[in-house]
């Protein structure tokens, strides 16, 4: 079962919504019945008997999990330790996105909304957001950047199937930031039967922690699986890429108070950190209010956001989840960044040696294996968040895989 933090922890976000100086909610007094509504309920309906029981039969019956811990062999001899891939790749939709989804739409249904509204970026949260609300019969509206509409023209013909209206954002980068602002000002507009499935753990509180909850299922799950494994339930490291950061959130959730865990968080440094054309945000960001937390986000001086870069849709994003602020913050996270070539080499090198193609969010992941050194036997475990059927085009023009 997800833990409800009866007993408050070192990690946990406090009442508040601050997960230390990071979090809280910022937001337009049009917004506050909304989300007030949300934060003062979302615990109470989230551990419903029957809502769990929902909940849980979903996820296996129509997401299919448990996703599998693979043991990559032939990973595992070449940086010669022992290394798991968690394939949340295998779930419906092809990523961990459907996860929270499932939980986000059985609550907006308790909350009796019938308007579903989300933010994408790679597009995987949006096709997840049509599915369950295909699923719900709920009108589902989902604004995606002009520029990340002609790169993941896949996922945007997956949501236009599933019955959702694609809104596309033309505004600034055309991309992550974008989307989220044009969501943001749509529920602004209509507060009262509209409810916002953010895609990542970010936004105002309650929603970075109501995501990572929902998302806690992936480590959950990864105790058992190790120690059915392995023998033991804790790993020496885990791995995840950080846009926002659900996918990295769900993965370190119940290794949170475990500091013999390592845990890796791995951020788009594009095209190099000092290009202009990054979106490492725990590198060139600084603390500062975006989308209604205060977070690390990339700011100009007199507090203007400044445009991110990531060949990855799901990656270029200015700013990351205040839970994951706080732990890189605090040291609890370590921190890494991968450039395009290096995550589209790892990708590559990937596919060749265990027959997977990796989305290319989480070939960033797989890109810092090169940069970190292991001992012989310990255990890693890299999650594997999505599969990379809509990221193919980008493969082919890099590596003219098409002659």
């Amino acid at each position: 079962m997800l833990e409800t933090n009866i007993e408050k922890k070192k990690y946990d976000v406090d009442e508040q919504g601050f997960y230390g100086e990071f979090g809280g909610a910022f937001i337009p007094e049009m917004l506050y019945p909304n989300v007030e509504h949300l934060r003062k309920q979302y615990l109470e309906i989230m551990y419903e008997p029957e809502f769990q029981k929902e909940f849980r039969a979903l996820l296996k019956d129509y997401v299919g999990r448990p996703s599998p811990l693979y043991f990559a062999k032939k990973l595992s001899a070449h940086y010669n330790t022992k290394i798991y891939l968690k394939r949340e790749d295998l779930n419906h939709t092809g990523a961990h996105k459907i996860n929270n989804t499932i939980g986000q739409i059985l609550l907006a249904k308790r909350l009796g909304k019938h308007r579903i509204i989300a933010e994408t970026g790679a597009g995987q949260h949006g096709v997840a957001t049509a599915t369950v609300c295909a699923l719900a019969g709920l009108e589902c509206i989902v604004f995606m950047g002009e520029v990340d509409i002609e790169r993941q023209a896949p996922n945007v013909a997956r949501m236009r199937m599933l019955g959702a209206k694609v809104v596309p954002a033309k505004s600034g980068s055309r991309t992550l930031k974008d989307a989220t602002n044009e969501a943001i000002r749509d529920w602004i507009n209509n507060p009262n039967d509209t409810h916002y499935i953010i895609g990542s753990v970010v936004g105002p509180h309650p929603y970075p922690d109501m995501v990572a909850r929902f998302q806690s299922v992936i480590s959950e799950e990864m105790k058992w699986q190790l120690k059915e494994q392995t023998g033991k339930e804790d790993p020496d490291t885990i791995i995840a890429c950080v846009g926002g950061g659900s996918n990295a959130a769900g993965a370190f959730y119940h290794y949170l108070e475990n500091e013999k865990v390592k845990l890796v968080a791995v951020e788009a440094s594009g095209l190099g950190n000092d290009t202009g054309k990054s979106a490492a945000t725990s590198v060139l960001g600084s603390k500062g209010v975006l989308h209604g937390s205060r977070t690390l986000l990339m700011q100009t001086e007199d507090g203007q956001v400044e445009e991110p870069y990531s060949i990855s849709a799901g990656l270029d994003y200015p700013g990351i989840g205040p839970m994951h602020s706080h732990l890189i913050g605090s040291g609890r996270a370590e921190v890494f960044g991968a450039t395009d070539e290096e995550a589209l080499h790892a990708a590559r090198f990937l596919a060749k040696m265990e027959g997977i193609i990796p989305a290319l969010e989480t070939a960033h992941a797989f890109a810092v294996l090169d940069k970190m050194t292991f001992e012989k036997d310990e255990v890693v475990v890299l999650n594997l968040s999505g599969r990379g059927d809509k990221d193919l085009t980008t493969y082919i023009d890099f590596f003219k895989l098409n002659g």
